[in-house]
């Protein structure tokens, strides 16, 4: 039989003992025995049962199903009065078939008094007749059948049995006491056991033991070693009832009082409603309290909400700070502390809905996939990884990370930190201040709703600091996996755990940010889009985006490649596609004014349609010199705008060897051009250069459109070879393009941002590119098309740059002569 196949009924000690006491053993004496061979055995019938234990003369009502086989065996038994053998798996043998798990004592029942009111669940008294050995079992046509002998009991009247007998009814006396039974009718009936072996069978019975226990006392043939596992038993037993009680007292104590206060503060509480200055427990207070019980703060969190809600009990209404405390408590109760969404962390399902939702990008679309694979991995895992976005406006940072929660099934949410300067906005001002409240960063965990949302701190670079404190300090803790687990917030003074919350960081550049706080993140770089990048998007996403938006769907409009080509390149200035997204809703907007006129929609927009849209070209990009120039050369730069080429122009004239830099040029731009003149000084001897001609002449380096400030060393490379073309009056290439910082032994160091200047440098005509040889392996990130247009040459030494820029050798400058020229006259003055 399975579990299935009948049901334990629960019973109590009195009512274990009214069944024993008052049931009818007629049935029992009228049962035919079975037939008994030579040896003493006899055969009987098997009902295998489970999770309830028979003991001789004992009494144990069990539920059946209906269908099952037991019910008919018990059936068949009751009408034949005859008896079951009742087998027990052994818990400890292999797995197999039951016959050969069967443990070796059984007991012989009889089944009376069959129930069948209820249908679905009939109901039969198991009364417990004696201890059989089980000498072998065997099955015939889907019954099985036992072999059996009877253990008789052994009847002792030794004084240590007689001694055993009366402590066990002593401690059973004392079980019962603590049990709350009627003792005195129970201990009566249990005195009437004239063997310890009865005694040890009616104390078991009436335990609440463990399985396990229950057959150990069924095991137990000889009775004066069961009676003795009993007095363990009842030993154990007493312990825990004893130890159950004094918690049981000490918690009525603590009841007692807690009732008490609760008595006292109504009293109070009404008599200061009586006076009209008193705060009863109204419903507000009730439901914040039954709010802060469901919340399921930590332990700390608990006892500051006990300790602020008894001082908001006692505190009078029209008490000032009654309404700080109410907010107080109201904050405690509607943060979430344990409330979670499961993460989605199918690596297929978020490559697609990333990839379905941005273009390229894809060191960021790796970076989450790593991180999801890891996840799944390693669910336990605690740290959180601080990702940090870096790059250009309108390259994806944002949306992406709203793509990154919608592929987690992460709740998301967005934190602005452009212009914050005050530290209190990101830990809270204390409740001491009027009107104080917590920080941004546990109000976004409050508006989420849960501990383990994805939360985007945009614009981290934007940060400022003045005397109210610096708030990227105030960072440090919140993006450190080491110590946000219990993140301190001035407002709620007790620790709040972000451990679970990922945070991902946005920056177009990393130069505002402070060391302690870049540390912590993982950088990752949002490069500026190619053109061709740029038209996919625009095909892709932002042309259908806008159509909808413009209410244009359904219409049949194109744009050609050429326009968009001139879009990007006469309309925007930028690294991402936000202004060319805001230029393609200009041209569709015009339409739509057209459709509400009644007018006939273009089913292209051309190249030469766009000044109808669009008005004039609003940027001539520079291109490449006409031809080749002495003392200019063509340097590529990076900005925040993407990549673009920068000519640096050299005017050697007369003077008294100064150096004059114009082009509104940062500081690191300067030294790069005062190590650039100093190189070229170090090279006088080998290019013929009198050594008073740098005496004699002053140098004026300019870099155009001045409006737009220019700063870095990657220009160095540029204004060395400007310099010396200027200087020995020979031209540099026209198709020719360079980027590289130079130091004053003319090394030429790698730079960064080299596929954006690529970019730049092909858009702009330019053949050949000159990059330090360290950065030869940044060439990887390019597309095949973008590096087959361009000859690559990479540079470790000035020298080279020299052979590679200028049209031919460099020879004595035809300046000389009127150097030379000028000094005679003086000679002669």
């Amino acid at each position: 039989m399975n579990d299935e196949d009948f049901f334990p009924f629960p019973l109590n000690l009195e009512n274990q003992f009214k069944l024993s006491k008052f049931a009818n053993f007629e049935e029992l004496n009228a049962v035919k025995n079975h037939k008994v061979s030579k040896d003493g055995s006899f055969t009987a019938p098997v009902l295998f049962l489970q999770n309830v234990v028979l003991f001789p003369s004992t009494i144990t009502p069990l539920s059946f199903n209906p269908k099952s086989q037991g019910i008919q065996l018990v059936t068949g038994a009751q009408e034949q009065k005859t008896t079951l053998i009742g087998c027990y798996e052994d818990p400890a043998a292999e797995t197999g078939k039951a016959l050969s798990k069967c443990l070796p004592v059984g007991i012989e029942f009889v089944p009376s008094r069959l129930n069948n009111e209820d249908p679905g669940a009939p109901m039969a008294l198991l009364q417990g007749r004696r201890r059989v050995r089980i000498l072998e079992l065997s099955e015939t046509q889907g019954l099985v059948f036992a072999r059996v002998e009877p253990l008789k009991e052994v009847r002792s009247s030794a004084k240590e049995t007689k001694a055993l007998m009366r402590l066990c009814l002593k401690q059973f006396g004392r079980y019962l006491e603590l049990e709350d039974n009627s003792q005195d009718e129970i201990l009566v009936f249990a005195e009437e056991a004239e063997t310890p072996g009865e005694l040890a069978d009616f104390i078991g019975s009436a335990l609440d033991l463990e399985q396990e226990d229950r057959l150990k006392l069924l095991l137990e043939a000889d009775g004066i070693s069961r009676l003795n596992l009993v007095a363990r038993l009842l030993s154990a037993e007493i312990n825990l009832l004893e130890l159950e009680e004094h918690i049981q007292t000490q918690v009525q104590s603590e009841m007692d009082r807690s009732q008490r206060e609760n008595y006292l503060r109504e009293q109070i509480s009404k008599m200061q409603k009586e006076i009209g200055d008193g705060k009863s427990a109204d419903p507000e207070i009730l439901e914040l309290q039954e709010k802060l019980a469901a919340a399921g703060l930590p332990t700390e969190a608990r006892a500051a909400a006990d300790k602020e809600l008894a001082r908001l009990r006692s505190m009078p209404t029209l008490s000032p700070e009654s309404g700080m405390l109410e907010n107080y408590l109201q904050w405690l109760a509607d943060l979430p502390w344990n409330a979670k969404t499961e993460d989605n962390l199918d690596i297929n399902n978020a490559s697609a809905v990333l990839d379905s939702n941005h273009y390229g990008l894809k060191k960021a679309k790796d970076r989450i996939l790593e991180f999801m694979a890891v996840r799944s991995l390693k669910p336990t895992r605690s740290h959180q990884p601080i990702l940090c976005f870096v790059g250009a406006p309108g390259t994806g940072k944002t949306s992406l990370g709203r793509s990154i929660a919608t592929a987690m099934a992460r709740r998301f949410a967005r934190m602005s930190l452009g212009g914050v300067h005050d530290e209190a906005e990101i830990r809270g001002h204390r409740r001491t201040y009027i009107g104080s409240m917590p920080g941004r960063i546990l109000q976004t965990m409050k508006k989420v709703g849960v501990v383990n949302p994805l939360i985007m701190l945009d614009e981290i670079d934007k940060l400022n600091a003045d005397f109210q404190g610096d708030p990227a300090s105030a960072l440090l803790e919140v993006l450190d996996s080491e110590q946000n687990f219990e993140f301190a917030d001035h407002y709620l003074e007790v620790p709040y755990d972000l451990s679970k919350t990922l945070f991902i960081t946005t920056a177009n550049s990393t130069q505002n940010i402070p060391p302690a706080l870049l540390d912590r993140m993982e950088l990752i770089e949002f490069p500026g889009y190619a053109a061709q990048e740029k038209m996919a998007i625009a095909r892709q996403f932002l042309i259908p985006s806008q159509m909808a938006e413009n209410g244009l769907e359904g219409e049949a409009i194109e744009f050609t490649d050429d326009a968009l080509q001139a879009i990007i390149e006469g309309y925007t200035y930028e690294a991402g596609v936000r202004s060319f997204e805001r230029q393609i809703g200009t041209v569709l907007r015009k339409l739509a004014l057209k459709k509400t006129k009644g007018q006939v929609l273009p089913a292209k927009i051309k190249k030469e349609d766009l000044p109808t849209y669009l008005g004039p070209v609003e940027y001539f990009p520079l291109v490449a010199e006409l031809k080749d120039e002495i003392g200019v050369a063509t340097a590529v730069a990076w900005t925040e705008s993407g990549g673009e080429i920068m000519p640096v122009e050299v005017l050697v004239m007369p003077g008294k060897g100064n150096l004059q830099i114009t082009g509104q040029i940062g500081e690191v731009m300067q030294e790069s051009a005062q190590a650039a003149l100093s190189y070229l000084k170090s090279k006088s001897e080998l290019f013929l250069i009198p050594d008073d001609f740098f005496e004699d002449y002053d140098f004026h380096i300019h870099v155009p459109e001045g409006a737009i400030p220019k700063d870095g060393p990657s220009a160095g490379i540029t204004m060395a070879l400007a310099l010396t073309s200027a200087v020995l009056g020979v031209p540099v290439r026209r198709e020719l393009a360079m980027t590289g910082e130079i130091t004053l032994r003319g090394k030429v160091l790698p730079i960064g941002g080299v596929r954006e200047k690529v970019l730049a440098a092909q858009r702009s005509g330019i053949k050949t590119m000159l990059l330090p040889a360290k950065n030869e392996k940044d060439l990887e990130e390019l597309q095949a098309n973008v590096r087959e247009a361009i000859e690559f040459h990479f540079v470790e030494q000035m020298d080279e740059v020299l052979d590679y820029g200028l049209v031919s050798k460099p020879i004595f400058s035809r300046v000389m002569p009127k150097q030379r020229k000028r000094k005679k006259t003086e000679e002669e003055d």
